[in-house]
């Protein structure tokens, strides 16, 4: 009997592990590129208001009208799934077909757009939290899966942006203060069931959780912390333009054709050591957009754009790599530079869709980290940056986290 009873202990222990596994996004293949939610034809940060409209857009390389289908699951504020069963959260069915595509016009590379609005006929999110779409082909074997938060507005949020208030890192970091006042919310214990994550521009790879209020005043939360709410500066972002994909520019110093067109950026010269520059971007956004065509979501073309980076010899025993939101911040083999011993440059060719794109060089340490403090492009606390804070919470007796409060800021403005 006790055999018995130990091997049921067993299986619901491992049960238990492989449902708190926390859920990372998957990356798609070579095929599929232009991942993007947006609203109002434009791309925006994946933080949506329960009930609102939004849409998935990406396309397929392949351009066979390829069929796609899509799942949602919810997750907790950790990422780790929770115990609500689906239909708790979702109304209808998912595991939907994406009938919304078209092929592209008049471009060199052949190309699927594909289209998903949410919410839709088949389905609608109920509970506001964080959430991952899935997207599976006909063989249900997942192609790439991207984060998204639903928020309520149940508490008001204020932030502001300052210097870091330590020495050593004054002219380099920025600080982010918040003030979350619940007001007449009944909230059980905020100080432990309150929880927030801040984002910086909207990348998931750059945010800071897990850190509780420092002190109450009445209703408010309030987080004025010297440290733990510091994020690196960093640079403003690089822009490519080649929404008149045959035109050089002050960007793209020349164009050549072949299958497809070939766009060669000019030298990129890292700015680390350097004095701050103030360049206009869209904190790492990109716009779709050929000049020449009424609906550039099938009538921009592809390119290859040749990125090149002067930088000096320290980066050389490092991985670097060419990121936005165009890619995801991935740090893969696709966006890793390569370093050419005959001209002393690193060197990158991707394939990016037709318009105006911001991007970045990206460190990767020796243990495959993000090296912040040693960016190529420096950290300079002028840099303007946008910010996002959630804000959750979970009751004692609650099942998952709610998303009570969102607050979007910008450092153009910072305090000392």
């Amino acid at each position: 009997m006790w055999i018995k009873k130990t091997i049921l202990l067993l299986y619901f222990l491992s049960l238990t592990a492989i449902y708190a596994q926390i859920e990372n996004e998957s990356e798609p293949p070579y095929n599929i590129k232009t991942i993007s939610f947006v609203q109002n034809n434009k791309n925006v940060l994946p933080f949506f208001r329960l009930g609102e409209t939004f849409e998935l857009q990406f396309d397929d390389l392949f351009g066979n009208e390829a069929d796609y289908y899509y799942t949602i699951t919810q997750y907790n504020y950790d990422w780790t799934p929770t115990t609500l069963a689906k239909v708790e959260y979702l109304t209808g069915l998912d595991n939907q077909r994406i009938i919304t595509y078209e092929n592209s016009f008049n471009t060199l590379q052949l190309y699927s757009h594909y289209r998903q609005q949410f919410p839709n006929k088949y389905n609608r999110i109920t509970k506001s939290g964080n959430y991952i779409i899935k997207i599976f082909n006909d063989e249900q074997e997942l192609v790439f899966s991207r984060k998204f938060i639903i928020y309520e507005e149940e508490v008001r949020v204020a932030t502001e942006v300052r210097r870091a208030r330590d020495f050593e890192s004054l002219n380099e970091k920025q600080n982010i203060e918040i003030a979350i006042n619940y007001g007449d919310l009944l909230l059980q214990n905020p100080i432990q069931n309150v929880k927030i994550t801040i984002f910086k521009n909207g990348n998931w790879k750059e945010q800071i959780s897990n850190i509780k209020p420092q002190y109450t005043i009445g209703s408010e939360l309030i987080y004025k912390y010297n440290k733990e709410t510091q994020f690196w500066a960093g640079n403003e972002f690089y822009t490519l333009d080649n929404s008149q994909i045959r035109v050089t520019n002050n960007t793209v110093s020349r164009v050549t054709a072949g299958d497809i067109y070939n766009s060669h950026l000019y030298v990129n010269k890292a700015r680390k050591n350097g004095v701050y520059t103030y360049f206009p971007d869209f904190n790492g956004n990109f716009i779709v957009l050929n000049s020449n065509s009424e609906n550039s979501e099938v009538g921009a073309d592809y390119s290859w754009v040749y990125f090149t980076l002067d930088a000096p010899n320290m980066f050389h025993d490092e991985s670097i790599y060419v990121t936005g939101m165009f890619n995801n911040y991935a740090t893969n083999e696709e966006n890793k530079m390569s370093y050419n011993e005959e001209s002393g440059l690193f060197e990158k060719a991707i394939l990016i869709k037709q318009g105006y794109t911001n991007y970045l060089y990206t460190l990767l340490d020796k243990n495959k980290k993000i090296d912040y403090q040693n960016a190529i492009d420096g950290n300079y606390y002028q840099t303007e940056n946008n910010y996002t804070i959630i804000v959750y919470y979970k009751g004692n007796n609650d099942r998952y986290h709610r998303v009570i409060g969102i607050s979007n800021t910008n450092s153009e403005g910072i305090r000392n």
